[in-house]
């Protein structure tokens, strides 16, 4: 990795991890499910397919995913968050809102990337 490909990596990291911490240093539970980590990867899932369509689009180059991509919504999201909750949840017993945390966070973070491309696909082509 060269120099300037590592500051993209590194601005973006830090821009990510910053805001994940912003929005998870507040627990927010609805009921017992923990919504923080949920926000943080459906937001970063969104962010995320938005970028795929606009680096594909403006042929942008790859220290651009290094920034935004790798960087940014690799820190921002947290699969390492989300297992932990999982597990609390399944330690604790609480198998319904186990399969709902399950469910939502793959679910809606899919759904997130996809709607994130098609909003960006639209505004290009648009």
């Amino acid at each position: 990795m060269k120099g300037l490909e590592f500051v993209f990596l590194a601005v973006g990291s830090v821009l990510g991890a910053f805001l994940r911490y912003k929005i998870t240093e507040s627990p927010l539970l609805f009921n017992t499910l923990p919504l923080n980590v949920l926000i943080v990867n459906i937001l970063g899932a969104f962010i995320l397919g938005m970028f795929i369509i606009l680096s594909e689009q403006w042929n942008l180059d790859g220290r651009y995913s290094l920034l935004a991509a790798v960087g940014f919504c690799g820190s921002l999201t947290t699969m390492s968050s989300f297992a932990l909750d999982s597990s609390n949840l399944l330690d604790n017993r609480h198998y319904g809102t186990l399969v709902v945390n399950l469910l939502a966070n793959i679910g809606l973070s899919i759904g997130a990337l996809i709607c994130g491309k098609s909003l960006m696909t639209a505004i290009v082509n648009g």
